[in-house]
């Protein structure tokens, strides 16, 4: 991941973050505020040794005491010195008990040796501190070497002693309150880290063009009141997401296919990505701007293009293909410009042999010579096969992408069942785009509008439209 990605990130997963320092916070507060507090009082001891005086026996004396003093801080700690302790103060613990409360440290060069003891009752920290440098001093004399006067050489002697301390040193509630923020935040940050890689869900174009070199050529924001409008272009045209496609449209016109025709297959990796919608509004603006379309609802196992556009769907392609019907007599025109609707007609047992036959290739070319745009509405291409039979036969293949809720592989998958049929892919257009956030496109960015593929699975009733015969629809368009 780049910087830029990381900040992205950051940006997405924000909520997340603060949520976590907030915890932190109140976790290290509320431990703070539960914790017993403890206090530490010191006493201080230094180490003398008995000499005659001389220069030498000074000497001598002074690297003899540096020696002893880290033994006798060791010593602090043991049964010997902490069990008097103990019976002076009518202590309710064991030596090891105690132990663990004392500390005795000696700083290097000197003949010092400072005792603190770590209690929850400051009186008591200051006794024990108190008592224990007596107990120290007490041994060390008896265990010590004499003189020829049965004195010991050793001199222990209390330069320090304990206070009764009035702050605690634990718990520090700023250095807790902080910490608990550091900690709170960097769990945030993994957190988001983690979920933005274990991501595999397409969001972004960047998604995108690490599958496929193909551009992307539209995109439709999302809206969750397209299923009360499908048909935005058609029913209010100044709108963002009618711009949205219509935006589509002119970026339609400009890839490059290898070819004249223009004959483009609408599919999907999956069910519920907005591709029924997408071409249906596509249509529109197509015929809007003056072109002769013609959209084929070629969903053969479940269509929505006649539900969409409110017309009758008994007859249609199906009919066409089999012989059973004339184009003249099931593609319907609509609208008042040069569109013309063929809808799927019956589902037929054998929908893949259907659209890859003889009289599917026969067709394409017959629309192509009649019509400046021939559009179809295919199945996805996961589940079945149909729209990467069909795309082989067309200009190519246009793949609509739900963002947020197609995955990654899933897409892979898509691209891969075109490219192993040999079919081109014209380009691809996201739909359910988020509108906030710092993933959201707005109006004006690579042309993107407000708009929305809505969920196909919802079959939402189009506005009525004005009905022609179906008789003469393909004459009307070739004038």
């Amino acid at each position: 991941m780049e910087l830029r990605d990381y900040i992205t990130v950051l940006r997405k997963g924000w909520v997340l973050i603060l949520v976590l320092a907030l915890v932190g916070v109140a976790a290290a507060a509320g431990f703070s505020v539960l914790k017993q507090p403890v206090y530490s009082a010191s006493a201080q001891v230094f180490v003398s040794t008995q000499t005659s005086g001389s220069a030498s026996d000074l000497a001598q004396g002074n690297t003899f005491t540096q020696q002893r003093v880290l033994t006798y801080s060791n010593l602090v700690t043991t049964p010997i010195v902490l069990l008097p302790v103990i019976s002076s103060l009518k202590l309710d613990m064991s030596a090891d008990d105690l132990a663990k409360l004392v500390t005795a440290d000696a700083p290097t060069n000197t003949t010092l040796i400072a005792i603190t003891v770590n209690e929850t009752d400051p009186v008591q920290a200051a006794d024990i501190a108190n008592a224990t440098s007596q107990s120290l001093t007490n041994v060390v004399q008896n265990i010590e070497a004499t003189d020829a006067n049965g004195a010991s050489t050793v001199k222990l002697t209390r330069v320090k002693e304990a206070q009764v301390p009035s702050t605690p040193i634990s718990p520090n509630v700023p250095v807790n309150v902080v910490l608990g923020l550091l900690v709170g935040l960097a769990l945030g940050v993994g957190l988001a880290v983690l979920r933005e890689t274990l991501d595999n869900r397409v969001r972004t174009e960047a998604d995108i063009e690490k599958i496929s070199d193909k551009p992307i050529v539209g995109g439709i924001a999302f809206d969750n009141k397209a299923s009360e409008r499908p048909l935005i272009v058609q029913v209010d045209p100044r709108s963002p997401r009618a711009e949205s496609f219509r935006t589509l449209r002119t970026n339609l016109q400009f890839v490059d296919i290898g070819s004249d025709a223009r004959t483009f297959v609408m599919t999907s990796s999956v069910q519920s990505e907005g591709k029924s919608t997408t071409v249906a509004n596509l249509a529109i603006a197509l015929d809007s701007a003056g072109y002769k379309v013609i959209l084929i609802d070629a969903d053969l196992r479940r269509p929505r293009v006649a539900q969409y556009m409110d017309l009758e769907g008994g007859a249609g392609l199906t009919d066409v293909l089999i012989g059973r019907a004339e184009l003249e007599d099931v593609a319907v025109p609509w609208g008042r410009g040069n569109m013309v609707v063929l809808p799927a007609g019956e589902i037929p047992p054998n929908p893949s042999e259907l659209l890859g036959s003889q009289a599917m290739s026969m067709l394409i070319e017959r629309l192509e010579a009649q019509f400046d745009y021939v559009l179809f509405d295919a199945p996805p291409l996961l589940p079945v096969t149909d729209a990467a039979i069909l795309s082989k036969k067309a200009s190519g293949a246009i793949v609509v992408v739900a963002s947020g809720r197609t995955m990654k592989g899933q897409l892979a998958g898509a691209v891969q069942s075109l490219e192993n049929v040999g079919a081109p892919i014209a380009g691809f257009v996201m739909t359910m785009m988020p509108t906030k956030g710092p993933g959201a496109y707005g109006y004006g960015r690579y042309g993107y509008a407000y708009g929305y593929g809505t969920d196909e699975d919802e079959a939402p009733k189009p506005p009525k439209q004005a009905r022609r015969g179906r008789v003469g629809a393909l004459r009307k368009a070739e004038r």
